[in-house]
Protein backbone atom coordinates (compact mmCIF):
# COMPACT_ATOMS: atom_id res chain seq x y z
CA UNK A 1 0.00 0.00 0.00
CA UNK A 2 1.02 3.60 -0.51
CA UNK A 3 0.88 5.37 2.84
CA UNK A 4 2.31 8.28 4.75
CA UNK A 5 3.58 8.33 8.31
CA UNK A 6 3.60 11.44 10.50
CA UNK A 7 5.54 11.35 13.76
CA UNK A 8 8.92 9.62 14.04
CA UNK A 9 9.53 9.63 17.78
CA UNK A 10 10.42 6.67 20.00
CA UNK A 11 7.42 4.68 18.79
CA UNK A 12 6.79 6.02 15.31
CA UNK A 13 10.26 5.40 13.93
CA UNK A 14 10.05 1.66 14.63
CA UNK A 15 6.51 1.41 13.30
CA UNK A 16 7.46 3.21 10.08
CA UNK A 17 10.52 1.02 9.62
CA UNK A 18 8.42 -2.14 9.85
CA UNK A 19 6.00 -0.81 7.26
CA UNK A 20 8.99 -0.37 4.95
CA UNK A 21 10.25 -3.88 5.72
CA UNK A 22 6.82 -5.26 4.81
CA UNK A 23 7.12 -3.69 1.35
CA UNK A 24 4.76 -0.73 1.72
CA UNK A 25 5.43 2.46 -0.23
CA UNK A 26 6.14 4.97 2.55
CA UNK A 27 6.45 8.74 2.78
CA UNK A 28 7.44 10.13 6.18
CA UNK A 29 7.12 13.47 7.92
CA UNK A 30 8.48 14.66 11.24
CA UNK A 31 8.64 18.18 12.62
CA UNK A 32 12.37 17.64 13.29
CA UNK A 33 13.44 16.55 9.82
CA UNK A 34 16.67 14.88 10.94
CA UNK A 35 14.70 12.06 12.57
CA UNK A 36 13.59 10.96 9.12
CA UNK A 37 17.13 10.45 7.80
CA UNK A 38 17.61 6.78 8.82
CA UNK A 39 14.31 5.86 7.15
CA UNK A 40 15.19 7.74 3.98
CA UNK A 41 18.32 5.61 3.70
CA UNK A 42 16.09 2.52 3.94
CA UNK A 43 13.81 3.56 1.10
CA UNK A 44 11.26 5.99 2.50
CA UNK A 45 10.54 9.34 0.87
CA UNK A 46 10.61 12.62 2.78
CA UNK A 47 7.62 14.94 3.07
CA UNK A 48 8.19 18.64 3.66
CA UNK A 49 4.84 19.01 5.45
CA UNK A 50 1.90 16.83 6.55
CA UNK A 51 0.13 17.36 3.23
CA UNK A 52 2.95 15.67 1.30
CA UNK A 53 2.63 12.61 3.57
CA UNK A 54 -1.00 12.05 2.61
CA UNK A 55 -0.44 9.10 0.29
CA UNK A 56 -2.94 7.58 -2.07
CA UNK A 57 -4.18 4.98 0.41
CA UNK A 58 -3.85 6.83 3.68
CA UNK A 59 -1.71 8.33 6.41
CA UNK A 60 -0.69 7.32 9.92
CA UNK A 61 -0.32 9.78 12.76
CA UNK A 62 1.81 8.86 15.77
CA UNK A 63 2.44 12.11 17.62
CA UNK A 64 2.57 13.13 21.27
CA UNK A 65 -0.82 14.53 22.21
CA UNK A 66 -4.11 16.13 21.22
CA UNK A 67 -2.49 19.42 20.26
CA UNK A 68 -0.03 17.72 17.93
CA UNK A 69 -2.75 15.65 16.25
CA UNK A 70 -4.94 18.73 15.79
CA UNK A 71 -2.00 20.66 14.33
CA UNK A 72 -1.14 18.09 11.65
CA UNK A 73 -4.81 17.43 10.87
CA UNK A 74 -6.49 20.84 10.93
CA UNK A 75 -3.50 23.11 10.42
CA UNK A 76 -2.22 24.71 7.25
CA UNK A 77 -1.10 21.96 4.82
CA UNK A 78 -2.80 19.51 7.14
CA UNK A 79 -4.32 16.09 6.60
CA UNK A 80 -7.91 17.26 6.38
CA UNK A 81 -7.18 19.61 3.50
CA UNK A 82 -4.93 17.16 1.66
CA UNK A 83 -6.17 13.59 2.05
CA UNK A 84 -7.99 12.25 -0.99
CA UNK A 85 -11.69 11.35 -0.71
CA UNK A 86 -11.97 7.73 0.38
CA UNK A 87 -8.46 7.61 1.82
CA UNK A 88 -7.97 6.89 5.49
CA UNK A 89 -6.41 8.70 8.41
CA UNK A 90 -5.09 6.06 10.85
CA UNK A 91 -4.59 7.65 14.26
CA UNK A 92 -2.23 5.64 16.47
CA UNK A 93 -1.62 8.39 19.02
CA UNK A 94 -2.96 8.24 22.56
CA UNK A 95 -5.53 11.03 22.37
CA UNK A 96 -8.73 12.03 24.12
CA UNK A 97 -12.07 10.43 23.37
CA UNK A 98 -13.40 13.90 22.55
CA UNK A 99 -10.73 14.52 19.89
CA UNK A 100 -11.34 11.11 18.31
CA UNK A 101 -15.01 12.01 18.00
CA UNK A 102 -14.12 15.39 16.49
CA UNK A 103 -11.80 13.75 13.96
CA UNK A 104 -14.44 11.22 12.99
CA UNK A 105 -16.96 13.96 12.22
CA UNK A 106 -14.46 16.16 10.39
CA UNK A 107 -13.23 13.40 8.10
CA UNK A 108 -16.78 12.30 7.31
CA UNK A 109 -17.59 15.85 6.18
CA UNK A 110 -14.62 15.69 3.78
CA UNK A 111 -15.60 12.26 2.44
CA UNK A 112 -12.48 10.79 4.04
CA UNK A 113 -12.23 7.74 6.28
CA UNK A 114 -10.95 7.72 9.85
CA UNK A 115 -10.03 4.92 12.24
CA UNK A 116 -8.36 4.90 15.64
CA UNK A 117 -5.60 2.34 16.07
CA UNK A 118 -3.62 3.09 19.25
CA UNK A 119 -0.93 0.60 20.19
CA UNK A 120 0.35 -1.06 23.36
CA UNK A 121 4.06 -1.66 23.76
CA UNK A 122 7.30 0.16 24.48
CA UNK A 123 9.80 1.33 21.80
CA UNK A 124 11.57 -2.05 21.78
CA UNK A 125 8.28 -3.70 20.84
CA UNK A 126 7.72 -1.12 18.11
CA UNK A 127 11.14 -1.91 16.61
CA UNK A 128 10.47 -5.65 16.78
CA UNK A 129 6.95 -5.41 15.25
CA UNK A 130 5.56 -6.84 18.50
CA UNK A 131 3.00 -4.16 19.31
CA UNK A 132 -0.62 -4.91 20.18
CA UNK A 133 -2.94 -2.83 18.02
CA UNK A 134 -6.40 -1.80 19.24
CA UNK A 135 -8.53 -0.63 16.32
CA UNK A 136 -12.06 0.70 15.90
CA UNK A 137 -13.78 2.15 12.87
CA UNK A 138 -15.85 1.18 9.84
CA UNK A 139 -15.39 -2.52 9.17
CA UNK A 140 -14.44 -2.19 5.51
CA UNK A 141 -11.77 0.40 6.31
CA UNK A 142 -10.32 -1.67 9.13
CA UNK A 143 -10.20 -4.71 6.87
CA UNK A 144 -8.39 -2.72 4.20
CA UNK A 145 -5.78 -1.65 6.75
CA UNK A 146 -5.13 -5.06 8.30
CA UNK A 147 -1.93 -5.64 6.25
CA UNK A 148 -0.57 -2.44 7.76
CA UNK A 149 -1.38 -3.55 11.29
CA UNK A 150 0.12 -6.97 10.59
CA UNK A 151 3.37 -5.20 9.66
CA UNK A 152 3.67 -3.29 12.93
CA UNK A 153 2.20 -5.64 15.51
CA UNK A 154 1.87 -9.20 16.73
CA UNK A 155 -1.92 -9.04 17.13
CA UNK A 156 -4.76 -6.67 16.29
CA UNK A 157 -7.88 -6.37 18.44
CA UNK A 158 -11.01 -4.98 16.78
CA UNK A 159 -13.62 -3.09 18.80
CA UNK A 160 -16.45 -2.14 16.50
CA UNK A 161 -17.38 0.75 14.24
CA UNK A 162 -16.90 3.81 16.47
CA UNK A 163 -13.24 5.00 16.40
CA UNK A 164 -13.31 6.67 19.81
CA UNK A 165 -13.93 3.31 21.50
CA UNK A 166 -10.34 2.30 20.71
CA UNK A 167 -9.10 5.51 22.33
CA UNK A 168 -11.06 4.81 25.50
CA UNK A 169 -9.60 1.31 25.65
CA UNK A 170 -6.09 2.69 25.18
CA UNK A 171 -6.59 5.21 27.99
CA UNK A 172 -8.02 2.55 30.30
CA UNK A 173 -5.04 0.31 29.55
CA UNK A 174 -2.49 3.03 30.26
CA UNK A 175 -4.34 3.83 33.49
CA UNK A 176 -3.97 0.19 34.52
CA UNK A 177 -0.24 0.29 33.74
CA UNK A 178 0.12 3.46 35.81
CA UNK A 179 -1.78 1.74 38.63
CA UNK A 180 0.69 -1.15 38.49
CA UNK A 181 3.55 1.34 38.66
CA UNK A 182 2.11 2.96 41.78
CA UNK A 183 1.33 -0.28 43.63
CA UNK A 184 4.65 -1.86 42.63
CA UNK A 185 6.49 1.30 43.72
CA UNK A 186 4.88 1.19 47.16
CA UNK A 187 5.61 -2.53 47.58
CA UNK A 188 9.24 -2.08 46.50
CA UNK A 189 9.65 0.82 48.94
CA UNK A 190 8.23 -1.34 51.72
CA UNK A 191 10.55 -4.31 51.20
CA UNK A 192 13.49 -2.07 50.38
CA UNK A 193 13.25 -0.27 53.72
CA UNK A 194 13.10 -3.63 55.45
CA UNK A 195 16.48 -4.46 53.90
CA UNK A 196 15.15 -7.04 51.45
CA UNK A 197 16.94 -7.19 48.10
CA UNK A 198 14.54 -5.71 45.57
CA UNK A 199 15.82 -7.86 42.70
CA UNK A 200 15.22 -11.04 44.68
CA UNK A 201 11.77 -9.77 45.64
CA UNK A 202 10.99 -9.01 42.01
CA UNK A 203 12.13 -12.48 40.94
CA UNK A 204 9.72 -13.97 43.48
CA UNK A 205 6.82 -11.78 42.30
CA UNK A 206 7.30 -12.41 38.59
CA UNK A 207 7.86 -16.14 39.06
CA UNK A 208 4.65 -16.62 41.05
CA UNK A 209 1.73 -14.24 41.44
CA UNK A 210 2.59 -11.55 38.91
CA UNK A 211 4.25 -13.08 35.85
CA UNK A 212 2.82 -10.51 33.41
CA UNK A 213 5.38 -8.60 31.28
CA UNK A 214 4.32 -5.27 32.83
CA UNK A 215 5.65 -6.40 36.22
CA UNK A 216 8.86 -7.83 34.77
CA UNK A 217 9.63 -4.82 32.60
CA UNK A 218 8.76 -2.04 35.01
CA UNK A 219 9.83 -3.93 38.12
CA UNK A 220 13.27 -4.27 36.59
CA UNK A 221 13.47 -0.55 35.84
CA UNK A 222 12.39 0.28 39.40
CA UNK A 223 14.85 -2.13 41.04
CA UNK A 224 17.70 -0.91 38.81
CA UNK A 225 16.61 2.74 39.11
CA UNK A 226 17.07 2.91 35.35
CA UNK A 227 14.82 5.76 34.28
CA UNK A 228 16.83 7.17 31.38
CA UNK A 229 16.52 7.07 28.44
CA UNK A 230 12.78 7.19 28.90
CA UNK A 231 10.74 4.66 26.97
CA UNK A 232 7.63 6.60 27.99
CA UNK A 233 8.35 9.94 29.64
CA UNK A 234 6.64 11.28 32.76
CA UNK A 235 4.81 14.15 30.98
CA UNK A 236 3.17 11.62 28.66
CA UNK A 237 2.09 9.52 31.63
CA UNK A 238 0.54 12.58 33.26
CA UNK A 239 -1.19 13.45 29.99
CA UNK A 240 -2.74 10.00 29.70
CA UNK A 241 -3.99 9.95 33.28
CA UNK A 242 -5.56 13.37 32.76
CA UNK A 243 -7.29 12.12 29.61
CA UNK A 244 -8.55 9.09 31.52
CA UNK A 245 -9.97 11.35 34.22
CA UNK A 246 -11.64 13.48 31.54
CA UNK A 247 -13.25 10.37 30.03
CA UNK A 248 -14.41 9.33 33.48
CA UNK A 249 -15.94 12.74 34.08
CA UNK A 250 -17.71 12.63 30.71
CA UNK A 251 -19.17 9.22 31.54
CA UNK A 252 -19.71 10.05 35.24
CA UNK A 253 -17.38 7.31 36.41
CA UNK A 254 -15.34 8.16 39.53
CA UNK A 255 -11.67 7.19 39.23
CA UNK A 256 -10.13 7.93 42.63
CA UNK A 257 -6.95 5.96 41.98
CA UNK A 258 -6.36 7.92 38.77
CA UNK A 259 -6.54 11.15 40.78
CA UNK A 260 -3.87 9.86 43.17
CA UNK A 261 -1.61 8.81 40.31
CA UNK A 262 -2.02 12.19 38.62
CA UNK A 263 -0.70 13.82 41.80
CA UNK A 264 2.23 11.36 41.94
CA UNK A 265 3.27 12.34 38.42
CA UNK A 266 2.89 16.02 39.28
CA UNK A 267 5.11 15.51 42.33
CA UNK A 268 7.75 13.84 40.17
CA UNK A 269 7.65 16.67 37.64
CA UNK A 270 7.95 19.20 40.48
CA UNK A 271 11.24 17.46 41.38
CA UNK A 272 12.59 17.90 37.84
CA UNK A 273 11.63 14.50 36.44
CA UNK A 274 10.50 15.65 32.98
CA UNK A 275 13.01 13.52 31.08
CA UNK A 276 12.56 10.35 33.15
CA UNK A 277 10.63 7.21 32.32
CA UNK A 278 7.23 7.12 34.00
CA UNK A 279 8.40 4.20 36.15
CA UNK A 280 10.37 6.85 38.07
CA UNK A 281 7.12 7.40 39.96
CA UNK A 282 8.72 4.80 42.25
CA UNK A 283 11.09 7.51 43.49
CA UNK A 284 8.19 9.31 45.15
CA UNK A 285 7.26 6.21 47.15
CA UNK A 286 10.92 5.73 48.09
CA UNK A 287 11.23 9.32 49.27
CA UNK A 288 8.00 9.07 51.25
CA UNK A 289 9.49 6.11 53.11
CA UNK A 290 12.64 8.05 53.96
CA UNK A 291 14.88 6.18 51.53
CA UNK A 292 17.39 7.82 49.24
CA UNK A 293 16.29 7.95 45.61
CA UNK A 294 18.98 9.95 43.81
CA UNK A 295 19.94 7.27 41.27
CA UNK A 296 18.33 7.82 37.88
CA UNK A 297 17.07 11.27 38.81
CA UNK A 298 17.20 14.33 36.63
CA UNK A 299 19.80 16.91 37.57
Amino acid sequence: MKVGFIGLGNMGSGMARNLLKAGHDLTVYNRSAEKAQPLLKEGARAAANPAEACGADGVFTMVADDDAVESVTFGESGILASLRPGSVHISCSTISVALAQKLTTAHEKHNQRFISAPVFGRPQAAEAAKLFVVVAGPGDVVERCMPLFDAIGQRTFRFGEQPSVANLIKLSGNFLIASVLESLSEAMALVGKAGIDQHEYLDFLTSTLFAAPVYKTYGGLIADKKFQPAGFAVPLGLKDVRLTLAAGEQLRVPLPLASLIRDRFLALLARGGDSLDWSAISQIAAEDSGQSSTSGRAA
